[in-house]
């Protein structure tokens, strides 16, 4: 086996192990930040988690914008999105459906749906400007403010006794849990994507594939260390939450760092953002309308997702 082959392959175990043992350092301090705050899990997913669990998404789209790697950077984005809807949430829903709190879910869902129909047409000409970057960041503060107001109804600040004195190892706990996942996303992403470009695979499909799902790695560690913990609330908040700022923040983030307007493959206007919003509308609505998730939307949303990324590879 030629050397750099086994680097590699060591490289990719060591990010391997890195993840697995964060995701669960990182789910456990979560749950108990939850009940510790009397924050319900769905609200701690969608905040903290989703925002912890978006960094590597950030770090790769902001470099690779630095970089000259636009569709890089657009594709890892967009690409997440779908990665985590169609990909992790179609797992999680299918291993684990549960009731939800339309309260807590409804404004979310909405939000996230609008975010993504809003992304879909605002790049139909192939570019993201700053005027459509404020749109989305408009989003953004929607969720922001939405959240607020879901931790002060749930009524968090109400410290379960006994939390204050471990707290500070609980916050320990979390860093670390957050140090591995992201370091260990690095680690995979940065030797996948290699190993794709390789292979003569565009920059814009990795971005799509290979970076995507290596920068959605901490949702599909959270997610699935959340069903053999039976925490799926969580679960499901942390990829809203984590979509929402994937499409919010990140790509207006992105279109003021190459100048305040961010190009858009004619790829991804016609295929990546669409196929996007479907799977978001397909994640969102049912629960709205049902008051819980189903296993067939799972297996429709798997199904999808892997429609999508044939359609990409063949």
């Amino acid at each position: 086996m030629p050397v750099s082959l086994l680097g590699t392959l060591l490289f990719f175990a060591l990010g391997l192990v890195l993840i697995v043992k964060g995701g669960d350092l990182f789910v456990d301090a979560a749950v108990w930040i939850a009940e510790a705050s009397g924050v319900p899990q769905f609200i701690i997913g969608a905040t903290v988690v989703s925002l912890a669990t978006t960094l590597p998404e950030l770090m790769v789209s902001s470099l690779g914008v630095l970089r000259g790697e636009v569709d890089l950077a657009v594709g890892n984005a967009v690409g997440s999105v779908t990665a985590n809807t169609g990909l992790i949430m179609g797992l999680s829903i299918l291993c684990l459906p549960a009731v939800i709190r339309r309260r807590e879910f409804a404004a979310k869902g909405a939000l996230l749906l609008a975010a993504a129909l809003a992304l879909a047409l605002l790049c139909r000409d192939g570019r993201l400007t700053a005027g459509s970057g404020l749109a989305l960041l408009a989003i953004f503060a929607a969720f922001g403010w939405e959240n607020l107001r879901a931790a002060g109804r749930s009524g968090a600040g109400r410290t379960a006794a006994g939390a204050k004195g471990q707290l500070g190892g609980q916050l320990v706990k979390f860093l670390l849990g957050v140090s591995g996942i992201v370091w260990g996303a690095d680690l995979l992403i940065e030797h996948g994507a290699d190993l794709a470009l390789a292979l003569g695979v565009p920059a814009g499909i990795v971005g799509v594939t290979v970076v995507a799902v290596g920068t959605s790695l901490p949702e599909l560690v959270t997610t699935l260390t959340a069903i053999v913990k039976g925490e799926s609330s969580l679960s499901i908040g942390n990829i809203v939450g984590a979509n929402i700022i994937d499409l919010t923040l990140i790509l207006p983030v992105c279109a003021l760092l190459s100048g305040g307007e961010l190009a858009v493959s004619p790829r991804s206007a016609a295929l990546d953002l669409p196929v996007c919003f479907a799977l978001t509308a397909l994640g969102v609505l049912p629960p709205l309308a049902s008051g819980r998730f189903r296993r067939w939307q799972g297996a429709a949303m798997l199904a999808g997702y892997g429609a999508y990324v044939w359609a990409l590879v063949r």
